[in-house]
């Protein structure tokens, strides 16, 4: 049988689209060209751009935009691919810009069997 669990989610601020959980962010810290933006391991109902090598703060990475599944509001991006070595641990996660998504209450979350 399953464990549930109550997590706080992030939603699309346009649509309420739950896009991602407070359990799967990897840092805080991120910064976006229009303010503070967080790092998830993991998001969803979501769909992505075209891939492109774009040159940003920490270097050379090839990302997609991300936008809600629902609304189609870009959201933030996805790393795909980083150059240097030391920016690899970001590669398949991906940024969420902090004014483009609302925290919402409890919802229950399925957790994986261990």
């Amino acid at each position: 049988m399953a464990d549930f669990m109550g997590s706080k989610a992030y939603c699309c601020f346009k649509c309420q689209n739950l896009v991602a959980f407070h359990d799967d962010i990897v840092s805080k810290d991120f910064q976006a060209s229009s303010g503070r933006a967080f790092l998830f391991s993991h998001a969803m109902n979501i769909s992505l751009g075209a891939k492109e090598d774009r040159q940003l703060m920490t270097g050379l990475h090839t990302v997609a935009d991300v936008y809600c599944s629902d609304c189609g509001e870009e959201l933030g991006w996805k790393y795909i691919k980083a150059y240097e070595e030391s920016q690899k641990y970001k590669e398949g996660k991906i940024v969420l810009e902090k004014f483009k998504i609302v925290v919402r209450g409890n919802i229950i979350k399925k957790q994986p069997r261990k």
